[in-house]
């Protein structure tokens, strides 16, 4: 489905989030703060997009994905930019090797994501951090409205922006079935990290979970 769609995927999601995509990867990237010496994965990076935005000089950035199109496409674009196929549940990284693990919009498509947590934790160097960026849940009648426009506007609008609209139905399911703000936080601390918390953007369309591993 994500190689189908690889070609397009940015401007489309530019589109379909009315412009609030780059918003949310600056907010992404000031989360992250990369700093000169560190290495960081870039896990379900795609096409390399918000990789990109936290590659600053003396930073490493490594962009991974599942997706075989996804990387086809991003080695297009940015051929400077070191890419690896990896599945977010089987890291083919060795212990402790990343500064920092982040991912944005791609733990709602792991089978398995307690899996994929345990995995970033045993990347991560002992003080390492992780920054996670996934579309959430907005409260009260703001929350309906949005629910309404994932449910009934987002697919149709989809249809005429994407050549796999299905995609785009697949992407409202699976927001209104990922755990509320507070649930995915619990499920980071369980995995051993620490020091979890989230910040919502757009009133809670999208929230960013960060999180440390101390040792």
């Amino acid at each position: 489905m994500f190689d189908e769609v690889a070609h397009a995927y940015d401007k489309t999601n530019d589109l379909l989030s009315f412009g609030q995509a780059k918003r949310w990867r600056k907010a992404l990237t000031q989360k992250v703060d990369p700093q000169s010496g560190e290495k960081i994965l870039d896990i379900a990076a795609g096409t390399g997009t918000s990789s990109m935005a936290l590659k600053l000089p003396g930073v490493e950035v490594v962009a991974a994905d599942f997706s075989k199109g996804m990387l086809a496409e991003g080695k297009k674009r940015y051929p400077d930019l070191e890419f690896v196929f990896a599945d977010a549940m089987k890291l083919p990284f060795k212990n402790a090797e990343f500064d920092v693990v982040t991912m944005s919009f791609g733990l709602r498509n792991v089978q398995d994501r307690d899996k994929a947590l345990a995995e970033f934790l045993r990347v991560l160097k002992p003080g390492g951090r992780l920054v996670i960026c996934e579309f959430s849940h907005v409260p009260g009648l703001m929350g309906f409205f949005y629910r309404a426009y994932l449910k009934l506007i987002l697919p149709q609008v989809s249809r005429l922006a994407s050549k796999n609209p299905a995609a785009y139905s697949y992407l409202s399911e699976s927001i209104a079935a990922w755990p509320k703000q507070a649930e995915l936080a619990k499920d980071i601390a369980n995995s051993g990290l620490s020091k979890t918390q989230w910040k919502n953007l757009s009133f809670g369309v999208v929230a960013i979970h960060s999180a440390i591993r101390e040792k």
